[in-house]
């Protein structure tokens, strides 16, 4: 049943670096309520597809910034009306919104995270009230003034399915790769990625009103050149310092990789110094009113691709078998992790779904063995529970089933 799972919460806080020692869903997808406690650095969670394994990680996505490991939108994640009326809950808990909030361990100090949604109603037109819905995070119990801020307290990284994929699908998934790792270390990134969005959405409104507005389109414009342009440098200046610390560091297993950018305002960085990058943005902006406008091309200005180099073979990923895209995503996202653990003095938490597909046992035991090394705790989720059993000192191990979650012992 979803309910409180009273495990004594003793983490060792010499054992991490970062961990949840407890975390709490409301609402939550399939879950109503539920709260687990936790003490150990390997968090696995087993049971068939479709029974609620990756909303539980997906809960945890949601004490960083953005949008989760799914990329949901807000109303998306609020538990089905059906599901809800099944279920036990606390007395307090009712149907309004959804929440999701934890204890966080970090170098011996003791933080509390919360985040949950709240309506608002806000004026779209003159006279014209809509209501909507916002993130709102604590810290502390201190209300944020952004969700950006999270990222000062914790860092999350992830490895779904759906990026077995990364290397041949859509650039746009790429990019989305880049940005979370840029604001893994910068967490001022985010937040010029939502104000280049709102201020494009502006632009683009006034060119279809049909009430142009010259004055306010120049200023939109050398606003837009200056955020876009910051964001590829961020970009840019994220990937060298990766490869570099590759380059420094490599890996004894998984294969090394080379990252590369084939962005126009990345590459025009190479050569040019930022103002004069600005000033060839708020030019080109200018020039595509009028075909934007008519649907004569797109803007991609800010829409570079992010390309992963199989070093030893020379060659991109997306020429590699399907087993060879799994071990270059997980040497980056090792990389990532290693790296930010250097630059923050504190390692980011992990959260694999289904990690071990495309994994033979030696290549599973080989990423567990350096996972370990990280000293943070990291999130498992399996159909076969049985693949981690060589974690059983170091785990806990959670069958979810039914929408019930119940801790089992792996006997040796």
């Amino acid at each position: 049943m979803d309910k409180a799972l009273n495990v004594c919460c003793d983490f060792d806080k010499t054992e991490v670096g970062l961990a949840l020692s407890r975390l709490t869903l409301v609402n939550f997808r399939n879950y109503k309520y539920l709260r687990l406690n936790l003490n150990k650095p390997f968090i696995v969670l087993g049971g068939e597809n479709g029974s609620g394994k990756t909303n539980i990680l997906e809960a945890v996505s949601f004490l960083s910034q953005g949008r989760g490991l799914r990329n949901a939108k807000l109303s998306e994640i609020k538990t089905f009306d059906f599901l809800a009326s099944q279920q036990p809950s606390p007395i307090f808990i009712n149907n309004n919104g959804w929440a999701v909030s934890a204890q966080i361990e970090r170098a011996g100090e003791t933080i509390s995270v919360g985040t949950a949604v709240e309506s608002q109603i806000k004026e779209i037109e003159y006279n014209e009230l809509k209501e909507v819905e916002r993130r709102i995070v604590h810290i502390n119990n201190q209300k944020l003034s952004s969700q950006n801020e999270l990222g000062n307290y914790l860092s999350l990284i992830w490895i779904t399915p759906q990026m077995d994929r990364l290397f041949i699908g859509g650039a746009q998934h790429r990019r989305s790769f880049l940005d979370r790792i840029v604001s893994a270390f910068d967490t001022d990134h985010s937040r010029r990625l939502s104000s280049y969005d709102n201020l494009y959405r502006q632009w683009l409104q006034i060119l279809k009103s049909g009430k142009i507005n010259t004055n306010w389109l120049i200023s939109l414009e050398e606003q837009i050149a200056g955020v876009g342009t910051a964001i590829a440098a961020a970009r840019r200046e994220q990937v060298a310092k990766l490869n570099a610390f590759m380059e420094k560091n490599p890996d004894d297993f998984f294969p090394d990789v080379v990252l590369e950018l084939s962005g126009t305002i990345e590459k025009l960085l190479d050569e040019k110094p930022a103002v004069y990058v600005e000033d060839f943005y708020r030019e080109s902006m200018q020039k595509l009113r009028h075909s934007i406008l008519n649907n004569d091309t797109a803007n991609t200005l800010n829409k570079t691709d992010l390309t992963a180099i199989y070093k030893r073979k020379n060659i991109p990923a997306a020429l590699c078998s399907t087993g060879e895209q799994k071990s270059l995503l997980l040497s980056i996202i090792l990389s990532e992790a290693r790296c930010l653990k250097a630059n923050r003095g504190f390692p980011p938490i992990l959260l694999l779904d289904e990690v071990a597909a495309h994994l033979d046992d030696n290549k599973r035991q080989a990423l567990l063995s350096k996972i370990k090394d990280l000293k943070t705790q990291t999130w498992l989720t399996t159909t076969n529970i049985l693949e981690f059993s060589s974690l059983r000192n170091d785990g806990q191990f959670f069958e979810v089933k039914d929408n019930n979650i119940t801790e089992i012992s792996i006997e040796r």
